[in-house]
């Protein structure tokens, strides 16, 4: 496989799929441009070699129709400055053919958010699934996807994915574009690259013990994952609204705590199997409660399988966040997937906090950390301890779905898989 530190983009035009769906304001200002900084070793390097360059992304879901909520010429300006050469603007992914073709070496154009084009998804529009006509709709969707990516490498002379957010997508962009490109031209980004050697190092290469804290709502979401790091993790912390599934499965008063009723024979199947494994599953046994979802509630602490009818569970304990703390600071692998508690109301972040100072700890004592998800990633910027931990990821659903196992379309398409 090619690597971008191998490859000489000297006087070759280069289309690099880039994860620049960046939170707007209201205004459509920026408001958090890390995915932007993310890019720039892999952008520079080709502009550095003496490349053109072509970005193209997404932005939100316009569900295959323009939206300038969701035009990517917003923030043409921040990528400029981030980038110190002007970009220019295609209006539309599809016709920029002309201006691919005028590019200059260090010249950089940006194409309008390739979602406007429901190609790039490759789904059905305006059809549902149980519609007898669905199959050959979704068929002939297929055939115009190919068309859609066979335009986009049209503009180049080779392609670059460096958005790992979205490697789970089977998508134009992501993954159909590489069959039009040899292995010689075709490759991974910087930031890729990166992704996936975190994921390695947390599946492949542990040191042990190996701890997992997954946190968040709900089990269902999370079950693909748990399963996995089951056969692979001596110490598993399950924490936030997930815990309460598993206080009430065992028997425990929930009150008003979030819970999936559905999931309780789940949470009993988990807790059998990380006995039979020899895991050491860990739930918080007491939790903060609240008498409203708000962060001015009234509030108490009490055992998290007791808890009254009126209250409901909105962060782990001072107990359990000094538990967790020392089996996560003794860890020589961590991951970390989902806070604690509703740590976006300040009075219920302290058990996510709690987490992310145990791992920044632990990291300092030679620990390899990876935070993933969205929430745990802001939670670690939050408290400013990014540059303490060894990785943050930035794929959410394309992080879980490695972790879990499964092969990501985005990296098997460069890697011939």
């Amino acid at each position: 496989m090619m690597t971008i530190e191998n490859y000489n983009f000297a006087g070759k035009k280069a289309i690099v799929r880039v994860d620049f769906n960046t939170p707007l304001d209201e205004n459509g200002h920026i408001t958090d441009d890390t995915r932007i900084r993310g890019a720039l070793p892999t952008l520079k390097k080709i502009l550095n070699d003496g490349g053109a360059l072509i970005l193209m992304s997404h932005m939100g879901k316009p569900k295959g129709k323009v939206n300038p909520k969701y035009s990517l010429k917003q923030i043409v300006g921040a990528v400029s400055e981030a980038l110190g050469v002007p970009v220019q603007f295609a209006d539309d992914c599809a016709k920029a053919k002309a201006q691919a073709d005028a590019l200059k070496a260090g010249e950089v154009l940006m194409l309008e958010n390739l979602r406007f084009y429901a190609e790039e998804e490759g789904k059905p529009v305006g059809i549902e699934k149980d519609d007898p006509a669905y199959e050959e709709a979704k068929k002939a969707m297929k055939a115009s996807q190919k068309e859609f990516a066979k335009t986009l490498a049209s503009y180049a002379d080779c392609y670059v994915n460096d958005a790992f957010g979205t490697a789970h997508r089977k998508h134009a962009s992501t993954a159909v574009i590489a069959d039009y490109f040899d292995e010689q031209n075709k490759m991974l980004g910087l930031l890729m690259e990166k992704e996936v050697e975190a994921v390695d190092n947390i599946l492949k290469n542990i040191k042990r013990p190996f701890t997992a804290i997954m946190g968040g709502s709900k089990v269902s979401t999370k079950i693909g994952i748990i399963e996995n790091l089951m056969n692979k993790v001596d110490n598993l912390i399950i924490c936030g609204g997930m815990t309460y599934t598993f206080m009430k499965a065992t028997g425990g008063k929930i009150g008003q705590s979030l819970c999936e009723d559905e999931q309780l024979q789940l949470a009993l199947d988990i807790l059998a199997k990380a006995k039979e494994k020899g895991v050491n599953l860990m739930l918080c046994s007491d939790s903060v409660v609240a008498d409203k979802f708000a962060n001015d509630a009234n509030t108490a602490v009490c055992p998290s399988n007791d808890i009254p009818d009126n209250m409901m569970g909105m962060d782990i304990g001072p107990e359990s966040r000094k538990r967790f703390a020392e089996v996560i600071e003794q860890a020589k692998t961590i991951l970390w997937n989902g806070p604690a508690g509703v740590f976006e109301f300040d009075n219920f972040a302290h058990g996510s906090e709690a987490i992310a100072h145990a791992i920044a700890k632990a990291t300092s004592n030679g620990a390899y950390s990876l935070i993933g998800g969205g929430d745990s990633v802001a939670c670690i910027n939050k408290l400013n301890l990014g540059n303490q931990v060894s990785y943050i990821s930035t794929g959410g659903g394309a992080l879980l779905e490695a972790i879990e196992g499964k092969v990501l379309p985005g990296i098997a398409a460069i890697k011939g898989e």
